[in-house]
């Protein structure tokens, strides 16, 4: 049984993009602590949602975007989905690294590549996921994904993938 749990799981992942070599990755190291683990004692899933979230607000800090300038600017980002595979356990003092990338741009929209990856053994993926969010502008509707922000999470403006 576990054994067709794990290649259904494998297979899920697989059909996800891993973190590209051409691509800038943003980094954001977290300590597993003890009230986010379950009765099982290990990570709770919805936890991961969490630090995949702290990862995404890191790489655009990262990226030259911050809090202050989304709410001065009046701009949201929405998740409008999320998927997540749960590929390995991870347990209290673990030292992980949320790794984000830009996959695609749409007019609107975003796709980000995340794996969460154990920080001593980065080839361990724990969580794979994909997140598409919508920005939205002050008058609380979708407005055109900031140009500066495709710079800054690709690194180059000769990378921009306006896929419209």
């Amino acid at each position: 049984m576990l054994s067709l749990l794990r290649r259904t799981v494998l297979a899920s992942f697989l059909a996800m993009s891993p973190a590209p070599n051409n691509r800038q990755v943003s980094e954001t190291p977290i300590t597993v602590r003890g009230p986010e683990l379950d009765s099982f004692g290990h990570v709770n899933h919805a936890v991961f949602l969490n630090y995949l979230e702290h990862g995404r607000f890191e790489a655009l800090e990262k990226s030259g975007l911050s809090w202050s300038e989304l709410d001065e600017t009046g701009r949201s980002i929405f998740v409008v989905r999320i998927e997540v595979d749960y590929l390995e356990e991870a347990k209290r003092g673990q030292q992980l690294l949320v790794r984000t990338w830009a996959q695609s741009f749409r007019r609107t929209s975003m796709v980000l590549g995340q794996e969460i990856v154990r920080e001593e053994a980065p080839q361990s993926v724990v969580v794979q996921a994909a997140v598409t969010a919508v920005w939205i502008g002050a008058n609380r509707k979708p407005q055109r994904v900031p140009e500066e922000v495709q710079r800054g999470l690709l690194g180059d403006l000769n990378n921009l993938q306006n896929l419209d």
